[in-house]
């Protein structure tokens, strides 16, 4: 993990959030959506105040509310789910603009969009004021499984070398003349997708046999020690912790 790895989703900035250490983030981060998860789902109030500190975090880091709305869309799936489960749902109905509609199914669908929005919200401040090389050292600080961080940070650098081999295939394709209109295509498609697994399993072997002539045990080298004050890690649970103390209140006032 020595070397550099830029992803689409870092925003380079200077804010307090930016200069975090990534194990300080990152435990934040999923200590806040473990407490959202544990906030009774009729403490309407408490998913306002959720969001109103997730707000705050975005201003302190500079985030742009337009691109943050923007990586929000990648939760469409879920909404989609979530809007038919009043549909769908057995219980008791209720009329909602002429519709019948699920009362069980309806607060299903509310509990999937308010949890589920704000911990998308907070995975996507967290993506866009780290950088991916940052996070797997922080990862490695949380004393993640070495082999799972291992794996996560090949499969994130040789994912663009892949992509990059598809292109080329692509390109390649094209000086042919060859165009995908129907299915009599889908022979070269399976070819080509034949042939891309054949050059990434080579370049496995080959990477992997470079890495034991040079030393390699099982264990990746720490380039840089990721450290965290007691000052940082108290400035990184006052998200968590305020979120609590709403989580708390919840559950009294249910």
């Amino acid at each position: 993990m020595g070397a550099g790895h830029a992803h689409t989703l870092y925003r380079a900035g200077h804010s307090p959030v930016h200069t975090l250490p990534p194990q300080c983030k990152i435990a934040a981060v999923f200590c806040f959506v473990l407490v959202v998860v544990a906030t009774p789902r009729e403490a309407l109030w408490a998913f306002g105040l959720y969001a109103v500190l997730l707000a705050a975090v975005a201003v302190t880091a500079r985030i742009p509310a337009g691109l943050l709305l923007k990586r929000l869309l990648i939760e469409i799936p879920f909404v989609a789910f979530a809007v038919l489960m009043p549909f769908v749902a057995e219980g008791a109905r209720v009329d909602v603009l002429g519709l019948s509609l699920s009362e069980s199914g309806l607060w299903g669908a509310w509990n999937i969009l308010a949890k589920g929005t704000l911990g998308v919200a907070a995975s996507v401040i967290l993506a866009s004021t780290t950088e991916l090389r940052a996070l797997l050292l922080g990862l490695q600080r949380l004393r993640m499984p070495p082999l799972l961080v291992q794996i996560a940070s090949f499969m994130i650098r040789y994912g663009d070398v892949v992509t990059d081999e598809m292109r080329r295939m692509r390109i390649a394709r094209r000086s042919r003349g060859f165009e995908a209109r129907g299915v009599r295509q889908w022979g070269v498609l399976a070819k080509s997708a034949g042939a891309l697994f054949i050059r990434s399993y080579e370049r496995g072997e080959r990477v992997h046999l470079a890495m034991l002539s040079r030393g390699y045990t099982g264990t990746m080298p720490v380039i840089d020690e990721v450290t965290a004050s007691r000052a940082q890690w108290s400035y990184a649970a006052a998200l968590p912790l305020t979120a609590l103390a709403v989580c708390l209140t919840g559950w009294m006032l249910v």
